[in-house]
């Protein structure tokens, strides 16, 4: 990018692409917009502008330095043992993505806190995506007003009593997940506000992306409020406001810290990068002579930092790789800083 061309063209073309991608799956998807609810039209704006600015944040992300080169270690990774590391591929699903244990090592409530906001967003994009796009439509079954069957576009699949559990899982799934997300809100909240380490490090993002997901999640239940205890009133309202949250909610997801959950499935390939410097070649620390991290890993920290503006050559000369401050282990930074700490100040004691 430059100054005279603010935006990165590469990531606008994706992201137009991906436009072009959902308004067609809309189209099609729902029979020639015969199943798309026009009441959902915002909903589909949002869902737009939440995809362009995701797929351009996305593509400018993964051409960041750094991103680059861990993007592709991790796929010169994958290719290296691929069929080892395809049966591997499902437990790292699980554990990297799905049950996040990298969280629970660190803390149970947080982790709590996680797995409860992630499911309930799952849930409900699993819901609410394909009835925004016209992909997901109910229809009655003969002549019994109390039975329905979901379709996926043209499809019909599973038929089922409203009045069953069943049925009241499948209308009430969006409450659910309200209910979900509400719970692991109110844990991050008690945590951000109680715990010095979380205090120590809070950003005004992080209460910004908990107040838009309370908010979203409330003004939802409330419409089941509404319709199931007040006969509907206020209903026309509250609709509005919710609309108006989840839409600004989308707006804000490719700007905000929910942005993350686009970048988390990079974790695999750093995985698979972490396993094969585990397996490769060890560097050596040039001041101590002992082992203390991968030999590629170094090398391609050295090869990076430059192009981000760090220059660590010894003496900011254009020495070889021996000359090279990543080539020192943690130890002997340490003790580095503490000998160059104690000539600066003319010694202890």
């Amino acid at each position: 990018m430059s100054e005279s061309h603010p935006l990165d063209r590469r990531g606008v073309v994706w992201g137009l692409v991906a436009v072009a991608l959902v308004v067609a799956l809309t189209f099609i998807g729902s029979d020639r917009l015969a199943w798309f609810d026009a009441a959902l039209i915002g909903y589909l704006f949002g869902t737009v502008f939440a995809v362009f600015g995701v797929v351009y944040r996305y593509a400018v992300w993964l051409r960041r330095p750094s991103t680059a080169m861990l993007n592709r270690r991790g796929w010169d990774a994958f290719r290296q043992r691929k069929g080892r590391n395809l049966v591997a591929l499902p437990s790292l699903v699980a554990t990297q993505l799905l049950t996040q244990g990298f969280i629970r090592r660190r803390s149970r409530a947080r982790w709590l806190a996680h797995q409860l906001v992630f499911w309930g967003c799952i849930l409900a994009a699993l819901v609410t995506f394909p009835l925004t796009l016209g992909l997901l439509h109910f229809e009655s079954v003969g002549q019994q007003a109390d039975r329905y069957q979901v379709y996926l576009s043209r499809v019909g699949t599973l038929k089922f009593d409203a009045g069953s559990i069943l049925g009241w899982t499948i209308f009430h799934a969006l409450d659910i997940a309200a209910v979900l997300v509400l719970a692991g809100v109110f844990i991050f909240l008690r945590r951000r506000l109680h715990d010095p380490g979380a205090l120590a490090v809070e950003r005004s993002g992080d209460f910004l992306a908990l107040a838009g997901l309370f908010a979203v999640s409330v003004t939802g239940l409330f419409l089941t409020v509404s319709s199931t205890w007040l006969d509907g009133r206020f209903y026309a309202a509250l609709n509005t406001i919710h609309a108006l949250t989840v839409i600004l909610g989308l707006m804000y997801l490719p700007f905000g810290k929910l942005f993350h959950i686009f970048q988390r499935p990079g974790n695999l390939g750093v995985a698979y990068y972490k396993q094969q410097n585990a397996e490769g070649a060890p560097a050596v620390c040039r001041r101590c002579g002992d082992d203390f991290a991968s030999a590629q890993q170094i090398a391609d920290l050295k090869a990076v930092l430059p192009e981000v503006g760090f220059d660590y050559t010894i003496d900011g000369s254009n020495a070889d790789e021996q000359d090279n401050y990543q080539d020192t282990c943690p130890r002997c930074r340490r003790a580095s800083v503490t000998l160059a700490q104690t000539a600066r100040v003319g010694g202890f004691g």
